[in-house]
């Protein structure tokens, strides 16, 4: 709707209350619990490989608690055979008995060591698959979703949640899930083994964990709010920065940098103020563990210290435990970290799934309409639309048009339209009334059947980063060069493109710069002509060219409206004189119809806003 304006600098549209409700500045995930069960539900599919891994996490755990216990050992005959040969009690130390141990230790490292490396491998495919599968989704999403969406929502936050928000999640697949696995094995495993080897010691070493998980919840407290910050802002800041990129000239036409720098620094400042507090407050964590840690081993040297002088325990034993407590303490401070992961992982996914349950466009009927011949009969029957239902854009529109007419629409800016040509394409449904085809209802076909029967001229065109050939025939994609060269010489395309560098192969660059606007306009008609619709809605685009241009434009789209049905959005009321039916549109109602003549012998609204452009009026009728 060209009428209707849109900020360029709002912020993300907020949603209602509820689990898909807006994300609050400072709040965790609405639904943490909800948002980990959808992200289940779409691992589900990758469940036997999953499984695969969790046993492989375990069993590399596993073998690695193992692993200093049997250390112990080495340790112990080691101690034992140098005290012998200082009491002249025995030979020494056994290396043979001491290589054994150190062989099996070894093994079960490599057989650790190889399990880990399996489960990452799956792991990482499985990750990789789901982010896959959630970006296929969103774009999948993007195509159902009504333009209304896209109206009024922040162009960045969609991208931020395709690309940050799904690496979020992957991250966290590919990473946390199997440290959890690890990190509950690794704990239970070494609680036992501590056990097996002193109860008092083990008694000891728990005494810590109360300390440790003070310290942890306090930290984790602290840091998730910010943590949801963080990746709320993100996507603001995204967004800022791909509007303010897309429309960087009219940003310096108009002198926006300086607005546009203040507000990206607000939304920096913000983002920056979230980021260092949850890195900080998740940076803390390590010194804390070490920290605990630490006072863990003092106090396990100095009971070990005194139980081996009352012969309780070996030397051997007490270095097992020391490692024992080490490895105790790093599975906890991961699990705490994880935590953290987990929080932040629980925004990116509500906001992923949020997206993916907005609301859809109306479903496609059941028992579609086909036309085999589509004649271009078109009728408006008492429609009534508004961008919000309370406020109605097109009050009671009634119109009726032949096949092959050529209809003109006029009217004053935020008269209605291009709202009429929205709905005629169906990119929004009415409120009343009905919109026919060929005495069929729009709603009746499905969306690909009825807008094949059209063809869009804009006003603002729409190039792609490809060669002229691929945009020619990106009207229809099955069709020959010859076929595209011919559309080409009906657009006059032809004969301008021999001019430039690589003729048809020449790549039009990611902002349609390198070739002129009317250029541009000529290769869109182009690509018109080439798809064949039998309904054509032109706006016209001549304004911002030179003449020669524009009598180019003018003949290529006569050539283009020959036997077709053809709405035109007249700026210009000079260039709808022949025009078989001229629709005068004010406040969303037709005011006058009839031919150029029969309209200014009236003497009403249409001959005033004629005679205002040549008198040097305000001239509105763009």
């Amino acid at each position: 709707m060209s009428e209707r304006k849109v900020e360029t600098h709002r912020e993300p549209r907020r949603r209602g209350p509820g689990p898909r409700g807006p994300m609050v500045r400072g709040e965790r995930a609405k639904d943490f619990k909800g948002s980990m069960k959808k992200l289940m539900e779409y691992l589900s599919d990758y469940k036997i490989s999953i499984i695969i891994v969790l046993i492989f996490a375990a069993a590399s755990a596993t073998f690695n608690i193992i692993g200093p216990k049997i250390l112990g050992r080495a340790t112990t005959k080691i101690f034992e055979g140098v005290m012998s040969k200082i009491t002249g009690t025995g030979d020494g130390i056994d290396f043979k008995a001491v290589g054994n141990i150190l062989l099996f230790s070894l093994a079960l490292y490599l057989v650790s060591a190889l399990l880990a490396y399996v489960q990452g491998w799956i792991m990482s495919g499985v990750s990789m698959k789901m982010s896959y599968r959630l970006r296929r989704d969103i774009s999948q999403k993007i195509n159902r979703m009504p333009l209304k969406y896209f109206d009024g929502t922040n162009h960045g936050e969609i991208l931020s949640r395709i690309t940050n928000d799904v690496d979020t999640v992957s991250h966290t697949l590919n990473q946390s899930l199997t440290q959890i696995i690890t990190s509950i094995t690794t704990v239970v495993g070494v609680i036992i083994m501590m056990l097996s080897i002193s109860w008092q010691m083990t008694l000891l070493a728990f005494g810590i964990i109360p300390m440790s998980m003070l310290l942890i919840m306090i930290v984790v407290g602290k840091s998730q709010k910010y943590f949801r910050q963080h990746q709320e802002y993100l996507g603001h800041v995204n967004g800022h920065v791909e509007e303010m990129y897309g429309a960087h000239t009219i940003v310096k036409a108009f002198n926006g940098e300086e607005k546009s720098i203040d507000q990206f620094q607000k939304l920096n400042d913000r983002l920056y103020e979230a980021a260092w507090k949850s890195q900080f407050l998740s940076g803390m964590m390590p010194p804390i563990m070490n920290f605990v840690g630490n006072i863990g081993y003092v106090a396990v040297s100095i009971l070990g210290g005194w139980l081996a002088v009352k012969g309780t325990i070996t030397v051997g034993d007490i270095q097992a435990f020391i490692q024992y407590v080490r490895s105790f303490i790093h599975p906890i401070a991961q699990i705490t970290n994880i935590s953290n992961v987990l929080q932040q992982t629980a925004a990116a996914a509500e906001r992923v799934f949020e997206f993916l349950e907005e609301e859809e466009e109306i479903p496609e009927t059941e028992n579609p309409v086909k036309l085999k011949n589509v004649e271009g009969r078109v009728e408006f029957r008492n429609v009534k639309f508004g961008y919000n239902p309370d406020k109605l854009v097109i009050k009671n529109f009634n119109a009726t048009i032949e096949p092959g007419q050529k209809v003109a629409i006029v009217g004053h800016t935020g008269a209605g339209k291009t709202t009429i040509v929205k709905l005629l394409m169906r990119f929004y449904d009415v409120n009343e009334g009905a919109i026919l085809i060929d005495g069929h209802d729009i709603r009746d076909f499905t969306r690909k059947d009825l807008r094949s029967m059209f063809g869009m001229v804009l006003q603002d065109t729409w190039l792609y980063n490809a060669s002229i050939m691929d945009n020619i025939r990106y009207g229809r994609l099955d069709a020959t060069d010859e076929e595209v060269i011919n559309a080409a010489k009906a657009a006059h395309v032809d004969s301008f493109v021999h001019t430039l560098p690589g003729g048809y192969d020449m790549v039009i660059n990611e902002e349609a710069t390198n070739i002129s606007q009317g250029q541009k306009q000529l290769i869109t008609i182009a690509r018109v002509i080439l798809a064949d619709p039998k309904i054509l809605i032109l706006d016209e685009a001549t304004s911002s060219v030179d003449t020669r241009t524009e009598i180019q434009i003018k003949k290529a789209m006569d050539n283009l409206m020959k036997n077709r049905t053809s709405f035109i959005i007249a700026h210009r009321l000079s260039t709808i004189r022949d025009a078989d039916l001229i629709l005068v549109m004010d406040e969303g109602d037709i005011v006058e119809q009839g031919t150029h003549r029969e309209l200014l012998a009236k003497g009403g609204f249409y001959a005033e806003l004629y005679n205002s452009q040549f008198e040097g009026g305000s001239a509105q009728a763009v």
